[in-house]
């Protein structure tokens, strides 16, 4: 995620600084659990104008969305897997921090998205889609919230599953293929910049391990906590319990009602044999990895939790043996969907109207960028280059480090 300094959008040079110095600290001890420091957002950031407290069976938008668990976290917002009582369908819930230059950064990011959705009815441009937006008041102030369809594993995460040794070539042109679809789109016809491409930013459309997948796993629905409704309804302005109003008994009892149908659907529901199949095998593979594993002493208890940590950005999951055997690894590559969609427009802009100059990750930012000139849909096709590297190596091209006597931007 690239800074914001500009209309005070742009994080400070120290967030980055702390971002990168926790993905390297990531990359070096992936087979130690004590390494990871930046697993959570933290707590100092939960007040007035920062997070929202977001807890599971959370409802937003007078109990459409029901918070199912984590996704990720950002410094702009947190992201939630939520359950769309309307469509019967997952979502992805992005929660803005409540700050005006947020709430100003928010508002930005929507016009784009919903710039990117109008031009692509037919869903082939391989670009997110944002499905709704509205404003949820808390006791940190009023948050932009974001609905987006629920995607799969980041392309980070996809290395990870090589050992970071890299991907077969045919697999690296398909996922290029994709993502210059979505490149080709933004510039050419929107004449978007998306100023912030990497890995993390390139989303599967399926999880990498089926196990993961709350669609096909069979997991039960977590329904709307209603004391924790009514607590944040109370906490609403008089304004927003106007636009939303307040939930009926009876409305109340149509979305529980509604959750358990759906519930029940998810649990009945079969897939596929080949897919099946795959799972079987996968679990079986793991559950052996797993138990060599672990010591004389140790609960066998613990193996199903080491089966369904979650992967994504910033989140706990996808450490180590914890993905499984090499062999298990394969075979989910070897039967993987590889197209992927481009996500996190936080910090796009147009061609014609940008709001800094200073923009892109900086393993990922381009040399005008670097030497203070002007920039265009370029900086966005060197970023795609130095992943194509990585998707094919299991390295960064570029690994710029702090020094005493030097810039990072100096290598």
């Amino acid at each position: 995620m690239a800074e914001k300094q500009e209309r005070q959008r742009r994080r400070p040079e120290e967030e980055e600084e702390e971002e990168a110095e926790a993905e390297a600290e990531d990359r070096s001890c992936e087979s130690s659990d004590d390494c990871y420091t930046s697993e959570d957002e933290g707590t100092e950031d939960y007040r007035r104008g920062g997070y929202h407290a977001v807890r599971i069976g959370d409802a937003f938008k007078g109990g459409r969305y029901v918070v199912q668990s984590k996704l990720g976290w950002g410094h702009f917002s947190t992201v939630w897997l939520a359950w769309d009582t309307q469509s019967s369908r997952y979502v992805a819930l992005k929660v803005q921090k409540s700050a005006q230059h947020y709430t100003e950064a928010a508002m930005d990011e929507i016009t784009i998205l919903q710039q990117i959705a109008e031009g692509d009815p037919e869903d082939k441009k391989c670009v997110v889609k944002l499905l709704d937006h509205f404003k949820h008041s808390g006791p940190n102030g009023q948050h932009v919230c974001m609905v987006f369809e629920y995607l799969g594993d980041n392309l980070l995460t996809l290395i990870k599953y090589t050992d970071y040794r890299g991907l077969p070539l045919h697999m690296v042109k398909e996922i290029c293929f994709h993502v210059l679809v979505g490149l080709d789109y933004l510039h050419r016809q929107l004449s978007i910049i998306h100023t912030d491409l990497k890995p993390e930013n390139i989303l599967l459309l399926t999880m990498i391990d089926p196990l993961k997948d709350p669609g096909k796993s069979g997991v039960p629905l977590i329904l709307p906590n209603s004391k924790e409704n009514n607590v944040s309804i109370a906490g609403v302005g008089k304004d927003v319990r106007a636009l939303n109003g307040s939930l009926t008994k009876n409305q109340k009892k149509k979305i529980r009602q509604k959750a358990k149908r759906a519930a029940q659907v998810c649990m009945e529901k079969k897939v596929s044999v080949e897919a099946e199949s795959a799972e079987t095998s996968a679990a079986s593979d793991t559950c052996q990895s797993t138990k060599s594993d672990l010591g004389p002493n140790e609960d066998q208890s613990t193996i199903p939790s080491k089966l369904t940590e979650a992967g994504g950005i910033k989140d706990s999951g996808m450490r180590g043996n914890k993905r499984g055997s090499r062999s298990v690894r394969q075979k989910l590559l070897a039967s993987l969907d590889l197209k992927c969609k481009l996500v996190d427009f936080g910090n796009a802009c147009w061609t014609y109207k940008q709001f800094t100059n200073d923009i892109q990750t900086r393993q990922y930012r381009c040399p005008e960028v670097i030497l203070g000139s002007k920039y265009s849909t370029s900086a966005d096709l060197w970023s795609f280059a130095c992943i194509c590297f990585e998707l094919a190596t299991g390295d960064v091209l570029f690994d710029p480090h702090s020094g005493d006597n030097f810039d990072r931007d100096e290598e």
